[in-house]
């Protein structure tokens, strides 16, 4: 099977994602776990999971580009995965590491993006 560009390039963004959390999560288990709290372990964790499966959604996504390869919707969903889950997650991994609570409050964005972007896949899926 023969990728088109924007599948190809998203694809690259979320194995190189996948690598990226797989690392991090890595560090909160045997990094920063004799350093924190459960609640703060508890709320990396959380970010770890976010940014797992929103990478694994981004493969989904990144393969259904290639069947709706002119589907500027699904570009903009796969960015907005990227990102939401990017800013969700690092605002805890950061919350957690920096010890900085009001970062916590970038976190809703990160996840009003996922939202939006899982609802317009939904969209394009059912209607386009």
């Amino acid at each position: 099977m023969t990728l088109n560009n924007n599948s190809k390039k998203f694809l690259a963004i979320a194995s190189f994602s996948m690598a990226i959390v797989i690392a991090i999560g890595a560090f909160g288990a045997h990094g920063i776990k004799s350093i924190v709290n459960d609640n703060m372990l508890q709320i990396y964790n959380t970010g770890v999971e976010y940014h797992f499966y929103n990478t694994l959604g981004l493969f989904i996504v990144a393969f259904l580009i290639n069947f709706y390869p002119n589907s500027k919707k699904l570009i903009l969903s796969a960015w907005l995965i990227f990102i939401g889950m990017n800013i969700f997650s690092f605002s805890l991994y950061l919350l957690v590491i920096l010890t900085m609570p009001i970062l916590g409050a970038i976190t809703p964005i990160g996840g009003t993006l996922l939202i939006i972007a899982w609802i317009i896949t939904t969209y394009v899926i059912l209607k386009d």
